[in-house]
């Protein structure tokens, strides 16, 4: 009953999204790329990584564009390919950590997609940003420090996004259909101005 169920919601989810993307937000470690990945698999949707988009436009990685130009260079050049991309119809978006963070940014997300916060605890985070050392606001000081610390200023802001899933230690095919799940539930459809 249960695999029914998702395929219909999963259906109900394709059709009302038309063409906006879902956009998911979070903290590193939060699961955008590998949910994000399968969930556009799921949909029959694209997937794009705003990282490797912003990495291939600048023709070098993000932890050489930070120690190059600094955070603010590297967030304009992120605010400019979100942009870009959002406009690319429906697809499945990972942005990175601090891209949500740009009020721009939020309010085209808000008018042209559907935000989805992977939700994670500092434990589930922790967790997985150990296994990559490609992070750079965890080359200064005490990863777990930092990450509390990002916690205490993005949530409050992640908070704003339209769906919020809890990023579990779980198989990612669960996690696809507890967002899928949570897409399907929410009662803001009627309310996107896209175009």
């Amino acid at each position: 009953m249960a695999r029914r169920s998702i395929a219909k919601e999963t259906e109900a989810v394709r059709q009302r999204l038309g063409a906006r993307p879902i956009v998911l937000v979070g903290l590193m470690g939060a699961g955008k790329t590998s949910v994000g990945r399968r969930l556009a698999e799921k949909l029959g949707i694209p997937f794009v990584d705003a990282d490797h988009e912003i990495e291939a436009a600048a023709g070098k990685s993000i932890k050489d564009i930070f120690a190059e130009h600094g955070e603010a260079y590297f967030r304009e050049g992120e605010r400019r390919v979100i942009q870009r991309l959002i406009g690319n119809g429906a697809q499945v978006l990972a942005t990175g950590g601090g891209a949500y963070m740009n009020e721009d940014t939020r309010a085209r997300i808000r008018q042209h997609g559907i935000s989805v916060w992977l939700k994670a605890s500092l434990p589930v985070l922790m967790k997985r940003v150990a296994k990559r050392q490609d992070r750079p606001l965890l080359q200064n000081g005490d990863p777990e420090t930092v990450m509390r610390n990002l916690m205490d200023k993005r949530y409050p802001v992640y908070g704003l996004a339209d769906v919020t899933v809890e990023s579990r230690d779980v198989q990612h095919g669960q996690m696809v259909n507890d967002v899928i799940r949570a897409l399907a539930q929410w009662d803001g459809w009627d309310r996107q101005t896209h175009g």
